[in-house]
């Protein structure tokens, strides 16, 4: 998996200004919301809810903030009523990207994707015109404990059923399909380690290149989506420098 780090992405957001930080607690709460409708408030009867903490504090978001998001998921659950969109378009040079959002108002999120792509040289596209370039894994970030070698961060990935490990210096990342991340990282959970975020993405095949000019344009374009409270991640296949996503 060579080219994905999603604990780069993560790190990344951790060194934002307390302004962007707020932003992204933003769209982490309204993951909470969703999770709690769902499967109720009580992470441990609610795995949707459990993997939305687990990111939730490896962004840094206040313990006093969580519990005030599911507090207030719990009691608005009549006023709540999120839904997931997903966008897909070619960027500048040829790109690929896929766009997930929750949104309260599909009109407001839709005008606002598609301003994002003209500003920034990207182009509509339709249903599946771009899917096909990814492919949806489940991706479990674990910490990496004291003193644990690389061969045993691949070994305990592995015995928990992974498909395939990324090993850095503090943590590991295991992938595997969509369908057994649950498990996965039950797996992971019984034999001591501890899950630092555990979801579903798209990761792309092969990867493109861009010119400087075209990086630049890019590069804004993710700024804009990030700063959306709509969005909630961006997928692409654009090889960027510093592996920034």
């Amino acid at each position: 998996m060579s080219g994905h780090s999603k604990w780069a992405n993560i790190k990344r957001k951790k060194e934002k200004t307390d302004a962007v930080k707020g932003n992204v607690f933003t769209k982490i709460g309204r993951e909470i919301a969703v999770a709690v409708k769902l499967g109720g408030s009580d992470p441990s009867n609610n795995s949707r809810l459990f993997d939305v903490i687990a990111k939730a504090k490896a962004n840094n978001m206040p313990n006093d903030n969580i519990q005030r998001s599911i507090k207030k998921a719990a009691g608005e659950l009549g006023n709540i009523n999120y839904e997931n969109m997903t966008y897909e378009r070619y960027g500048i040079g040829g790109s690929a990207v896929i766009v997930e959002c929750l949104t309260d108002n599909k009109n407001r999120t839709a005008g606002d994707i598609r301003s994002f792509f003209d500003k920034c040289g990207g182009s509509l596209g339709t249903t599946n015109c771009v899917s096909f370039m990814f492919d949806k894994k489940g991706v479990i970030v674990c910490e990496k404990p004291d003193g644990m070698s690389d061969d045993a961060a691949f070994e305990a990935a592995l015995n928990a059923g992974g498909d395939d490990v990324c090993v850095e210096e503090d943590v590991f990342e295991v992938y595997t399909a969509p369908s057994d991340l649950s498990a996965v990282k039950e797996g992971l959970i019984n034999s001591g380690i501890n899950i630092l975020s555990a979801e579903a993405e798209w990761l792309p095949q092969t990867t493109v290149s861009l010119n400087i000019e075209q990086i630049v344009r890019f590069k804004k374009m993710l700024d804009l989506f990030e700063e959306n409270d709509d969005v909630q991640n961006v997928y692409h296949n654009v090889d960027l420098p510093d592996e920034e996503e």
